[in-house]
């Protein structure tokens, strides 16, 4: 799963693109608003982590420009403004959260998934397809009740594919979720998590659609 960062501070932006990539997810980061609107209007992302006191342009600026793009990924913003007229100012130009510094990390953590949760109208905090069941908390995954050992990318990559169940998936979509910037890609990378995914669960569990991508079955 992938997050967009917008922080000006290095040291605070160090520290949680460190902490949410230890947390499973591929974070980009980015220290002005311009540049927040560069990087959303051409890439996709699951969530976003916005600041509001940014240089360039300031975060409301930015949440203004996306809703009004009709984009709806998921917004929580993270700044140390504590006034209320912000709070909700914030929420009504569309965020969907908001959260005051200093924060805990695993706070974060858990907004963020019922952010994506919320998202995708899912109720459960598991995905579940048939006798698969993954838990984003515990980054967990069972089959017929027994504990799956994942690396990080195949849980990135079931957890994509559960959550858009029934649903195509390109290749290029799929790595826009598994990969952030700077990360190195082999060229059959994917393939291969797919691959080994199919090992561990059952070769019929991802369906490959020629041309086209990769489903799993709703």
């Amino acid at each position: 799963m992938r997050l967009l960062l917008v922080e000006d501070d290095r040291l605070l932006g160090d520290g949680l693109q460190s902490g949410l990539t230890q947390a499973g997810y591929a974070v980009d980061w980015v220290r002005d608003g311009e540049a927040a609107v560069a990087a959303l209007a051409t890439e996709s992302f699951t969530a976003l982590v916005l600041d509001l006191g940014l240089p360039r342009r300031d975060g409301l600026s930015v949440l203004s420009w996306l809703r009004a793009r009709q984009d709806s990924t998921p917004v929580l913003i993270l700044t140390a403004r504590d006034q209320l007229e912000d709070k909700v100012r914030g929420l009504d130009l569309g965020a969907d959260d908001y959260m005051l510094k200093p924060f805990d990390l695993d706070e974060l953590t858990a907004r963020l998934r019922a952010l994506v949760r919320r998202a995708h109208g899912r109720p459960s905090p598991t995905l579940c397809a048939g006798s698969i069941v993954l838990d984003p908390a515990t980054r967990r995954v069972t089959h017929g009740g027994d504990a799956i050992d994942l690396t990080l990318r195949e849980f990135n990559l079931l957890q994509v594919l559960l959550e858009n169940a029934g649903h195509v998936m390109s290749r290029r979509a799929l790595e826009e979720q598994l990969y952030a910037w700077g990360d190195a890609v082999e060229s059959n990378a994917l393939e291969v998590h797919i691959h080994h995914l199919r090992k561990k669960l059952g070769n019929d569990v991802i369906r490959t659609v020629r041309g086209v991508g990769y489903a799993m079955d709703a």
